[in-house]
């Protein structure tokens, strides 16, 4: 290790210290063991700075003295501690930059045309709100038809009768339709709006409401044909028809003393139960209409009891025909409603359609 004289030992340290913020009395000096310290660390620092190269991050200018001839050179000898200048280290020519913000941005110079990047999305919108569901189209279906009905639900209505039949689609073709998955329950609802909005009276149905509608007719279906007009021919007869389970009934009544005939043959010989006969003429008797109209039927099909059954109702449509006032009466009374029970069928294994054989224990 090279020697280095005790007095420039001495300066270099305090240089050191004065750097790092410590002040070093002017009247201390470096005793044999600290001069032989410092200069054991001298020689280790000398290496490490001529490694050392290092820029001004402030400027990016390389200093004019390099960490290395700093440390190794030796102080002017002065008795007086200076204070650490990173000008002074750096050198005099260091150059500095203000930070500068970037201009404001004015919002009323920018290009907002169709065209412009800044009219742009930054993403894809989807076109409907009900994208990122699991059924979009049936979902859009069920918003738009809320909408009808809060827009078109007060207008006045008919009755259910006399609405316009509508072949609906079923459930099964509307998933087709519409290629999703669609709930049943879901789908019954619809059903139910539909019908409401189907209910709207003709003179005041909006063309938007007609077009929807036709949306879920059933496909291949043709429109219904409009309801027969019912009338008195010029002899002044009425028809009606009636059905029951398998049997069915041609009524016509004509203003009379109160014959009745039944497959040409009297009630009493057609129907010999006195049920059955109260049955058929139960539409006349509930009106008080016995002796006002004369009736002939024609019946086939089923038994007795449903031969019965079906002529109440051929009778009661008659009726309506000829006084249509008494149709409050007539429903009331049940004698224009359909029943749509239906013979169960027989099953294998068992003797009628729900009689078991008897059960023989040998």
């Amino acid at each position: 290790m090279q020697d280095v004289a005790a007095p420039e030992l001495t300066e270099t340290f305090r240089t050191l210290t004065a750097g790092l913020g410590m002040q070093l009395p002017g009247h201390v000096q470096l005793r044999p063991p600290a001069h032989t310290a410092v200069a054991m660390a001298l020689s280790g620092l000398k290496p490490a700075a001529a490694l050392c190269q290092w820029t001004c991050r402030s400027c990016r200018t390389p200093p004019t003295q390099s960490f290395r001839q700093s440390v190794g050179r030796a102080a002017p000898s002065s008795s007086s501690s200076r204070p650490f200048s990173a000008a002074s280290a750096l050198g005099s020519d260091v150059h500095t930059q203000a930070i500068q913000a970037a201009p404001e941005i004015d919002f009323r110079a920018l290009d907002l045309s169709k065209n412009s990047p800044y009219k742009r999305p930054a993403r894809i919108i989807p076109v409907s709100p009900s994208y990122f569901t699991t059924t979009p189209v049936f979902n859009d279906h069920v918003l738009q038809l809320e909408h009808l009905l809060r827009s078109f639900g007060s207008m006045p209505v008919v009755r259910a009768e006399e609405a316009p039949q509508m072949p609906w689609m079923s459930l099964e073709q509307a998933r087709t339709a519409m290629g999703e998955n669609i709930g049943a329950a879901k789908f019954a609802q619809v059903l139910g709006m539909l019908r409401r909005l189907n209910m709207i009276h003709p003179s005041y149905k909006s063309e938007k409401v007609t077009r929807f509608i036709e949306l879920f007719r059933r496909p291949g279906a043709k429109p219904a044909d409009p309801r027969r007009p019912v009338f008195i021919d010029h002899f002044g007869r009425s028809t009606g028809v009636g059905r029951r389970k398998s049997a069915a009934a041609k009524a016509v009544l004509v203003e009379g003393t109160g014959e009745v005939l039944v497959n040409g043959k009297s009630v009493v010989d057609a129907f010999p139960r006195l049920h059955d006969r109260e049955s058929a003429l139960w539409a006349l008797k509930v009106s008080r209409r016995l002796d006002k109209y004369n009736a002939f039927i024609l019946t086939n099909g089923g038994g007795t009891t449903g031969q019965a059954e079906s002529v109440t109702l051929a009778v009661a449509k008659a009726l309506l025909v000829q006084e249509p006032a008494l149709k409050s009466v007539l429903r009331k009374a049940g004698c224009l409603t359909r029943v749509l029970k239906r013979v169960e069928r027989k099953k294998a294994g068992r003797v009628k359609a729900r009689k078991r054989p008897a059960w023989v224990k040998r």
